[in-house]
């Protein structure tokens, strides 16, 4: 997956198998190299990068196995920041939008009785200013993680042949 082409910042894929979703958990079960940490919980499995190249930047993979028929499994994979950071990031895009969003009543008011709505023209402009801040932080912060989410994809292909 090429991760520099794509606009989203939550990469995903899907991929079809022809196993049951039983043979392919087990796969994950016995999986005994030790270059991520998975976790199973029934057709949930995620994969993180080891303790020792862990950062702030690294990424995780979710991996829900959906059944389609009995022999074939269709594979949804997102990656995706740490919870802990993407909890911060969805903090901080509230805080902006509740922050524009006060603002925008208080212009209405100050234009309806006819105040100056210099100011809080101003601060929405900073927020939708910050906001794309957020954004461009949130693509370096992908671009760090890029060579982590090759090394799960090619752990998560290596599993599944």
């Amino acid at each position: 997956m090429d991760t520099s082409k794509e606009v989203r910042l939550r990469l995903r894929f899907y991929k079809d198998l022809d196993e049951n979703i039983q043979t392919i958990s087990r796969k994950f079960e016995t999986y005994s190299e030790k270059k991520c940490v998975l976790k199973l919980k029934g057709n949930h499995i995620w994969m993180n990068v080891t303790a020792d190249k862990k950062a702030y930047w690294s990424p995780h993979l979710h991996i829900e196995l959906e059944k389609t028929t009995e022999n074939t499994t269709h594979i949804r994979g997102l990656f995706g920041p740490d919870p802990t950071l993407w909890t911060f990031f969805m903090f901080l895009h509230f805080m902006i939008a509740g922050v524009f969003l006060i603002f925008s009543m208080i212009a209405y008011s100050d234009f309806t009785l006819k105040n100056s709505t210099q100011t809080d023209l101003l601060i929405m402009m900073v927020m939708v200013f910050l906001w794309f801040l957020l954004y461009v932080i949130a693509k370096n912060i992908r671009e760090k993680g890029a060579d982590q989410m090759d090394e799960l994809e090619q752990q998560f292909l290596k599993i599944i042949e």
